[in-house]
Order: structure tokens, then sequence, then C-alpha cells
């Protein structure tokens, strides 16, 4: 039975080895017309911009003529038209290597080396393609160019080394022009950028630096961190995502993912609680966010003035005040923040400090349609208060609801009754009373009247009624007076 599987085994390696002996054959078979075809459809797609198609047709040349430097060199280039120079370099230098004197290609690698801020090695590039053409304009110029890199990069190194961040990022912007794909280069400015309080400038050059490595771990995890500092919960978790895609088991990398992970859930589901209107939920998840992160004042601000949102929203008013006071003072500038504390005010029917709180909203965003309206509400109410406000006139607050309203109404209507008073000037004095009570019952008991009233018109006002005239009479509610006509009694029935 062991001697059959060994026949077995041996079978089936012979097969495999006549197999790989064909597929030999048939690469080194391939007929120049073959070549020639791949190579004529690459030319054609790169030309027309069919990058990627164009690189499979370079591949398959390569694949059945390992011995033509042409086809490596196209292939470079199409490398090149890609972005991706790192994979162009390996087929210049097969090139060059096939053929030595091939200045081209020694050119096209010299350019590279030099983008990538690998002075020496470019240079001698440079130096080659002038030993065989001396008079070559271009090598000339860019061994200049070389020489000018290594002297610009001590420079950079020197002033980074004594600590003058604001020299070596002016000089690394003359290094960085010069090699655009030198990573080294990118991450000290952004290391200064850092030091220098720009994170949104260490972040534009870590971006780049991640591809210009094969593994720059420590690039993702930094943006991550950078992003973390700025609120930017979900960039921040992209970047550590793509830290641990190189490596799962980088610990630095899984520890902050953890962090990040967390606050960003508890971000989430917070805005998600809000959208269901489900606000004392929110508030909870919001006082989460705070106890995850402590240390960063972006997520604190944004759990303040979020809080404070949802407070105005609940009608707290005074609590509402107080978290949206202490957000304002952590964000001066954070008009959302000034408009939830303007409507609190206006909850606690406190007009001028609504006005001045959407007037300095504004001050920062003149467009903003929200404040405009907001400002020309509160100025509406303001002015309105200072005429008849129904809330006041019942003793409710502005959140109060119809069942508090009739409630405030009748015990209110029992005291100023003209019926409890025996002179006619304090009977002329509650009759007044009565009429402002009723006037305020009938306005926020309907929906429609209440509503117009809250955004800041009087829906009683002769003012704002047509057909009717102005004066300053007072008058009955739809026309009506009971005190007319002889004796009345008022009388209420408990339901």
């Amino acid at each position: 039975m062991e001697s059959g599987r060994r026949r077995g085994l041996s079978s089936v390696l012979s097969s495999l080895s006549l197999l790989c002996v064909l597929l030999d054959l048939q690469l080194d078979g391939a007929t120049p017309v073959e070549i020639e075809h791949h190579l004529e459809m690459g030319r054609k797609l790169l030309a027309a911009g069919q990058l990627a198609e164009a690189l499979s047709h370079y591949h398959s040349a390569v694949e059945v003529d390992s011995k033509n430097y042409l086809t490596y060199y196209k292939r470079a280039a199409v490398f090149l038209a890609m972005g991706k120079s790192k994979s162009a370099l390996p087929d210049l230098s097969q090139a060059i290597q096939l053929k030595p004197d091939f200045l081209a290609a020694r050119l096209q690698r010299g350019n590279i080396l030099l983008k990538q801020g690998n002075t020496e090695e470019a240079r001698e590039d440079f130096l080659a393609v002038l030993n065989r053409s001396p008079d070559h304009k271009e090598a000339h110029d860019q061994l200049h160019k070389a020489d000018d890199l290594e002297l610009l990069q001590k420079e950079a190194h020197e002033a980074h080394h004594r600590g003058d961040d604001i020299t070596t990022v002016q000089v690394l912007e003359k290094v960085i022009e010069l090699s655009p794909w030198d990573p080294e280069s990118r991450e000290l400015r952004a290391e200064c950028y850092i030091r220098l309080g720009d994170p949104r400038k260490a972040i534009m050059d870590l971006t780049p630096a991640t591809r210009l490595r094969s593994d720059n771990r420590a690039a993702f995890l930094q943006l991550s961190q950078l992003h973390y500092s700025l609120g930017e919960h979900h960039d921040s978790l992209s970047q550590v995502r793509e830290c641990l895609k190189l490596d799962q088991d980088d610990k630095e990398c899984f520890s902050h993912y953890k962090q990040v992970k967390k606050l960003s859930k508890q971000l989430d589901s917070a805005e998600e609680l809000i959208s269901e209107q489900r606000y004392q939920e929110a508030i909870e998840k919001y006082e989460s966010v705070m106890r995850t992160e402590p240390n960063v004042a972006f997520y604190t601000n944004k759990a303040k003035e979020r809080i404070c949102f949802c407070l105005v929203k609940m009608k707290s008013a005074e609590e509402a005040v107080d978290i949206c006071s202490e957000a304002h003072q952590r964000e001066p500038q954070n008009i959302h923040i000034l408009r939830d504390r303007a409507e609190a005010y206006i909850l606690q029917q406190e007009y001028e400090k609504a006005v001045e709180d959407y007037q300095e909203a504004r001050e920062f965003d003149q467009e903003n349609q929200e404040l405009r309206e907001g400002l020309e509400r509160a100025k509406k109410l303001l002015k309105q208060s200072r005429k008849r406000d129904y809330y006041k006139i019942l003793g409710v607050g502005r959140s109060a609801n119809k069942q508090e309203i009739i409630k405030a109404y009748r015990k209110l209507a029992q005291q100023w009754h003209p019926d409890n008073f025996q002179s006619e000037a304090d009977k002329k004095e509650a009759e007044n009373k009565f009429i402002d009570i009723a006037s305020a019952k009938e306005v926020l008991t309907d929906p429609e009247m209440r509503q117009k009233f809250d955004s800041g018109e009087d829906p009683l006002d002769p003012e704002n009624q047509q057909g009717r005239g102005g004066g300053g009479s007072r008058e009955w509610p739809f026309g009506f007076n009971p005190f007319e006509g002889g004796n009345f009694h008022f009388k209420f029935h408990r339901h």
C-alpha cells in the first residue's frame, strides 16, 4: 500500500515537472509578433489614458520577453503615469542592467531618486549620463538641483537640531519643492507644525507620507491622533484602521483604536438620540462622552454645546441657561450656543438677553438665515412684552400646557371678578384685569393664536387685525363684553 502511494506521488510530481517544462517552452517560444502586439496595445491604451489596461499588456510583454530592456522601460512609464514611482524604480533599474548605456532610463531613474530626496544615488545617474553625453542639458540642470537639495537638507536638519521650528519649516518648503516624494522631509515638517500648534498643516504632510513608505504605521497612528485631537473621530478611526491593516498586533495602534471606537460610538449614538427627540437619553450619552475623553477639550466643548441644545428642547430653561453659559465661556464664538441660550432666555421671558445673544451670534455669521429670523422674533417678543404678555398675565411659563393655563385662568378670574369689589374705581380696575385674564386664556388655549403670539405677534392687537380700528381702548376678545347690560353673575363649574 505504501509503495502504491509513493508511485502515485511520483506520478503527480512527474506530471507537474512536465507541465513546468511545457510552460517554459511555451514562454520561450513566444513569437516577436505576440510581443509586438502587447507593446502596441500597451502604447494605444496608454495614449488613451487607460492606464490599468495598458499596464496589463506591459506585464504580459515582460513575462514573454524578460530580456527586452524597452518593455521594462515602457512599463515604468505606465507606473509613473499612475503615480507609482516606487514601482517604476525596479523596472528602470532592470532596463539599465540590460542596457547600461540606456541614457533615457538613467535620466528617468535619477529624476525619481531626486524627487525621493536620495541625492547621492541621483547624482550617480546624472553623472553617468554626462559621461556619455557631456552636453546633456537636462542632466546638467538636475545635477545642480541635486547639489542644491543636499545643501538645503543639511540646513533644515541643523535648524531642527537647534530647535528652530520656524526656520526648519521655511527651509523644508524649498526641500519638498525639489523632493516631493521624500517622506522624511514631510514627517520632519509635520513634527514642526505640531510644535507650532498647526495640526491641520501637519495632517497635510503626513497624509502623503503614509503612501511614500511601504509600512508607515507611525504616520497612520500620528494622523489618527491628530484627527482625534481636532474632534474628527470618524477620520481618526479610518486612519488607525489603516495602521492595523499593516499589523493587526501593533499595540499602540490597537490601544488607540479601542479608545477612538468607543468614543465615536458614543458620539454617533448621542446624535441619533437627538434626531429621535430622546433628549434626556442624549444628555446622558454626552455625559458618558465627557467621562470617556476628559483630556481633549473639543469633546467636552461639544458635549456641553449639545446638552445645552437638549435642555432647551426639553424646555428646562433655568438649567439650559446655566449649561449654555458655561459652554459659551468655553467657546465664545460658537453661534449654536448663543442661539440656544437665546431660546432659553425666551422661555424665561428675558427677551432683552435673548436679543443680545442673537445679535452677538450674528456678528460671527451675518448670512445665517436662522439667526436673522431668531433675532427678529426675539425683538418682536421684547416689543410685545412691553405691551401685553399673556404668559405673565396668567403667571405661567412659556412651556405651560393647556391644563396649567386653564387652572391659572380660573384662579385669577375668581380673584379679579368685578363682583368682588365695591367702589366704582376698584370695579373698573378689576374689569380691566378680568379682560386681560380672559384675553390671555383665549390666546393661549387656541393653538393657532398661541403660535402667533409665540412668534412675536399679538393676535388680539388691533394693529395686527384687518378691518379693526386702532385706539387704546381695552376690549374683550371677539367684541364680547359680559359686563354690558345689567347685572352679571360669573360662575365657575368644576369638570
